[in-house]
C-alpha cells in the first residue's frame, strides 16, 4: 500500500489545469498512514505517464491554457467555499426518533481521553472512497477527520480511507488482514452491503462474511467496530426486498457480535421522507452515490456519536459497546 499525503489546497491552486482535472481522492491522514487506491471521482481521465526523472519538461502556457487554468482555480475556490457553508443551505439534522445509534465506543473514546494517538480505518467501497464528492476533502472519512480534529485540536488523530469502489464483503475479506487488522486501529467503520444488493448476492452470505470479519478484528486486539448499512437511494430502492433483508441482517450481526451500527438507510430515508429533502439534494445523478452534502451530513452524525462517547467516558459513564437503545444522534 502506498503512503498517503495530506491534501493541500495551496498546491492544488498552483498546479497546471491538467493536474487539477486528474486529482483522485486521498485521505487527510498523516503521511505515515496507509490506504488503498480510492475510486476516481466522476468524469476523471487516466493520469498520463510522467517524464523520466532525468528529463526536465518546460511547459509553455498559451493564452487559451491560462484561461483553462483560471477557470479551474475558480472552480476550486467555489468548491472550498461550498465546504464552509454547506449546512447553511440545508441543515444536517438527526432523525427525531425510531433509529438506533452506534452505541458507545469505549476503545477510541478512552484513547482520546488519555491523549493517546488514535487510528480510525474507514473500510468499504465507493461511498467510503468518496465517489460523487467534488473534492477529496469532501469524502466522509476526510470530513470526519476534520470534525474530530476541530473537537480535539491537540489529539493525534489518523483517519485512513480504505474504500475501494465496486467491492462488497467477498472482496473486502481478501484485504481485511493487510488493510485493517495489520494497521492496529482503535476504530473500524465498515460500510458494506450496497454492492451485494446491486449484484443480487444473497444477503445471508454477506452477513456471514461480515460476522467472520468482525470476529477476526475483535480477536486481533479489540478495536471498536461500527457497521454502516446500505444507502437509501433510487438504485438501491429498486431492490426493496434485498435491501430490506440486508439492513435487517447487518443489524442482527451487530447485535450478536456486540458492535455498533450506523443506520445509514434509516437516516437517509428520514432525510427524504420526514425532512422532505429532495433526493437530488443528497444523491448524485447516478441515483446511488452521495454528493458533498450527503457525505458531510453522514460524517457529521458519525462524528457526533464518537464525541458523545468521549463525553460519557469523561463523565465516568460506563456504557457497554452493545447498548443501542434509541437516543437522538
Amino acid at each position: 500500500m502506498s503512503s498517503l499525503r495530506p491534501f493541500c489546497l495551496t498546491a492544488w491552486l498552483a498546479a497546471p489545469a491538467a493536474a487539477l482535472l486528474l486529482l483522485t481522492p486521498v485521505s487527510l491522514a498523516p503521511a505515515q498512514a496507509q490506504a488503498t487506491q480510492a475510486t476516481p471521482a466522476p468524469q476523471q481521465a487516466a493520469r498520463p505517464a510522467s517524464a523520466p526523472p532525468s528529463q526536465t519538461t518546460v511547459a509553455v502556457t498559451s493564452p487559451e491554457q491560462r484561461g483553462v487554468t483560471a477557470r479551474a482555480i475558480d472552480k476550486v475556490k467555489q468548491v472550498a467555499k461550498s465546504a464552509g457553508d454547506i449546512f447553511s443551505r440545508v441543515p444536517c439534522l438527526a432523525p427525531k426518533g425510531g433509529s438506533k445509534t452506534m452505541g458507545s465506543l469505549p476503545h477510541v473514546a478512552g484513547k482520546l481521553v488519555a491523549g493517546k494517538p488514535v487510528v480510525i480505518v474507514a473500510f468499504g467501497s465507493s461511498s467510503t472512497a468518496g465517489y460523487g464528492a467534488t473534492s477529496p476533502d469532501f469524502n466522509y472519512p476526510n470530513r470526519l477527520a476534520a470534525q474530530l480534529r476541530r473537537q480535539y485540536p491537540t489529539a493525534d488523530i489518523t483517519v485512513i480511507n480504505a474504500g475501494v469502489g465496486g467491492e462488497d464483503a467477498p472482496e473486502m475479506m481478501k484485504r481485511l488482514q493487510k488493510e485493517v487488522i495489520d494497521v492496529h486501529p482503535d476504530l473500524v467503520i465498515w460500510q458494506v452491503g450496497t454492492n451485494a444488493v446491486l449484484r443480487n448476492l444473497d444477503p445471508g452470505d454477506t452477513a456471514k462474511l461480515v460476522e467472520d470479519g468482525i470476529s477476526r478484528i475483535q480477536a486481533a486486539g479489540g478495536a471498536d467496530i461500527v457497521l454502516v448499512d446500505p444507502q437509501y437511494s433510487p438504485a438501491v430502492n429498486q431492490r426493496p426486498e434485498s435491501a430490506g433483508k440486508m439492513v435487517k441482517l447487518l443489524g442482527k450481526v451487530a447485535e450478536l457480535r456486540h458492535v455498533g451500527i450506523f443506520p445509514r438507510f434509516e437516516v437517509m430515508r428520514d432525510w427524504h421522507e420526514t425532512q422532505a429533502i429532495p433526493m437530488e439534494s443528497f444523491v448524485i445523478a447516478d441515483g446511488l452515490h452521495m454528493n458533498d452534502w450527503g457525505y458531510a451530513c453522514f460524517a457529521q452524525l458519525l462524528g457526533d456519536d464518537i464525541i458523545r462517547s468521549v463525553g460519557q467516558i469523561k463523565l465516568g459513564v460506563n456504557v457497554p459497546a452493545d447498548v443501542r437503545t434509541y437516543r437522538p444522534m
